[in-house]
């Protein structure tokens, strides 16, 4: 008996990050994904930033406080959810739109793990084109770069420092890698949890 063909891509069981986090922007090997539009990356940004499950994930974000002096927890919370909707509207749909790029994850699903973990690590530097070819990813260097700066015009003096921007960049680029990892294999946890309960 032949094996059933792949999901339609709208039907691809990607579910959320270890039943939690938002999950959509993921492919999964194996499938075949059409081009994406502006409103899709519109749209995916939007539940990056809204879904439920971010706001317990920003709160970590001001309780670390990565480039930011104030004193008030609620202040640093108000600050770190402007940051993260700023990068997530700019590196998923903002700079896409405007440089043809493709913000979604595309997991290699193969290989070494060795392999697997340098591969969404280097997520972080490229990306696919919207015609599918590899190119590097100003959507999310430059993105977030660019959010971290425009930070500047809500935040205190103090954390104005170049220094103090480079270090909110980079921390948004820092929690975007790992979730590139949490993506690359979270398939294969969530077949092997499948796996296990579906024999006891």
């Amino acid at each position: 008996m032949a094996p059933s063909p792949p999901a339609a891509p709208d039907e691809l069981p990607t579910g959320r990050l270890f039943g939690v986090l938002p999950n959509e922007s993921t492919i999964e090997a194996g499938y075949n994904a059409p081009p994406i539009t502006t409103k899709q990356a519109f749209a995916f940004a939007a539940q990056s930033t809204f879904d439920k499950a971010v706001y317990p994930f920003v709160g970590v974000v001001a309780y670390l406080g990565v480039g930011q002096s104030a004193p008030s927890y609620w202040s640093r919370y108000a600050m770190a959810f402007t940051d993260n909707a700023v990068g997530n509207y700019m590196t998923t749909a903002v700079m896409p739109m405007l440089f043809n790029q493709d913000p979604r994850y595309f997991q290699l699903g193969s290989g070494s793990i060795v392999k697997r973990l340098a591969y969404a690590a280097s997520r972080a530097v490229v990306t696919r084109s919207r015609t599918g070819s590899l190119t590097f990813n100003i959507s999310e260097l430059g993105g977030n770069t660019a959010a971290a700066w425009l930070s500047n015009v809500y935040y205190p003096a103090a954390d104005r420092t170049a220094s103090a921007t480079l270090a909110r960049a980079g921390s948004q680029v820092m929690w975007d890698t790992i979730s590139f990892e949490c993506k690359e294999f979270w398939p294969d946890i969530r077949r092997a949890l499948q796996q296990t309960f579906h024999h006891q």
